[in-house]
């Protein structure tokens, strides 16, 4: 038995067509590739620790909040979606959406901002380059390799951003970010995917906090616009109802904009095969100049109101702390780590010297759910420590 490909257009990517795999395989005889590469993503240790990540909010401050797990189901569905209107390969979106965040470090952004400046001295860190890391080396699950040895389709689609100086130590897969080229379709999609769901579901999250108001985000077009009609039509339904049906609109009138102005793209530049859409320029996954503009004004205004909110600032802050100090008391005694931490940094010391040691401790840190961290710190630190966002 074979597996069967699902009807794909020419410039789709296509398993026959891969680049391949850093260690060659015997093909499934049922699966394909780019769903083996989901399935892994989905048993891999780091995608069920992001059920304990922060989002936005700390895992503790509500079981209602998102968490790096639900975001990437949501990435992965709005990625889905696109695929079938535009016949690209769903599976390989779905593969990237997953797997996109799996190098993110407990307490979201504040926890990457502290761990970079941590490494600083040995060259930083970089949480896509991180989500990288995990699929190529951090996971150990087989026995014929380190890793969950990707195709380099979904290992391109993974890497959203990355230094320059970073790019050129990956070879082909970091060529593009030197000669300013493009990803495949695929990766493409992810990544606008990843775009529209942060953007609307950080609005539900908001409202749910009684961070952000109805009143205040009516000041955003693209908000006012789908929430003042289903406001009259929902007169006397639970205001819940009325924010989803409002997000629900918003998110509906994005990816619609995205399908449509994405097949004008195509067929603009008449593709051929997938890899016309790899040369450099413009991604051909796009939106169109007004809804871009509305869907920046959204992000702007939800950076201001919401991420720069005082009371998320101030969880942030204690959450850096709390990283920082875990960071150094690991570097400065690797006893205080998991024996097989431990062992890793000792291995990266002895290759590489304190870039080596330290890019380990980064590793293991990195990889810390939010109540894990906490709890490192109240057991290295200080026992009385309060949760970041606890009163």
């Amino acid at each position: 038995m074979t597996p069967a490909e699902p009807r794909l257009v020419p410039w789709a990517a296509r398993e026959p067509s891969s680049r391949g795999r850093l260690h060659p395989e015997p093909a499934h005889p049922y699966r394909g590739e780019y769903q083996r590469d989901r399935d892994r993503i989905v048993h891999s240790s780091a995608f069920r620790r992001l059920v304990y990540k922060t989002q936005v909010f700390v895992n503790h401050e509500g079981d209602l909040y998102r968490t790096r797990l639900t975001h990437s189901l949501e990435v992965a569905q709005i990625g889905r979606t696109v695929a079938r209107c535009l016949g690209l390969n769903a599976e390989l979106i779905e593969a990237i959406a997953l797997a996109h965040d799996l190098g993110h470090t407990p307490f979201g952004h504040a926890g990457e901002d502290a761990l970079h400046e941590c490494m600083k001295p040995w060259g930083g860190f970089e949480h896509n380059l991180q989500s990288l890391r995990v699929v190529d080396e951090l996971e150990q699950r087989y026995l014929g390799f380190p890793g969950l040895n990707l195709c380099y389709e979904t290992r391109e689609g993974i890497l959203k951003h990355c230094s320059k100086r970073n790019a050129r130590r990956l070879g082909e897969l970091g060529e593009r970010f030197l000669t300013r080229a493009q990803p495949g379709l695929e990766a493409q999609v992810a990544n606008l995917a990843d775009e529209i769901a942060y953007n609307n579901h950080d609005v539900d999250d908001g409202l749910r906090s009684g961070l952000l108001t109805e009143a205040g985000l009516c000041s955003v077009p693209l908000f006012r616009r789908h929430y003042e009609p289903v406001a009259r039509a929902g007169a006397g339904s639970p205001r819940r109802v009325v924010i989803h049906e409002t997000i629900r609109a918003m998110i509906n009138e994005v990816v619609t904009d995205l399908v449509e102005t994405s097949r004008r793209n195509i067929r603009v530049r008449r593709l051929r095969t997938a890899d016309d859409a790899r040369r450099p320029g413009k991604p051909l996954i796009a939106l169109s100049p007004g809804v871009l503009a509305e869907h920046l004004a959204l992000k702007r205004y939800l950076r201001r109101h919401l991420y720069r909110h005082s009371q998320v600032l101030d969880v942030t802050s204690r959450a850096q702390v709390m990283l920082k100090a875990v960071f150094g008391r690991f570097l400065a005694d690797l006893k205080a780590m998991p024996k097989e931490h431990a062992e890793r940094a000792r291995a990266g010391e002895a290759r590489d010297g304190d870039a080596g040691r330290a890019r380990a401790v980064a590793d293991y840190v990195a990889g810390m759910t939010d109540r894990y961290a906490f709890s490192a710190y109240r057991r290295l630190v200080d026992r009385r420590a309060r949760l970041p966002g606890e009163t």
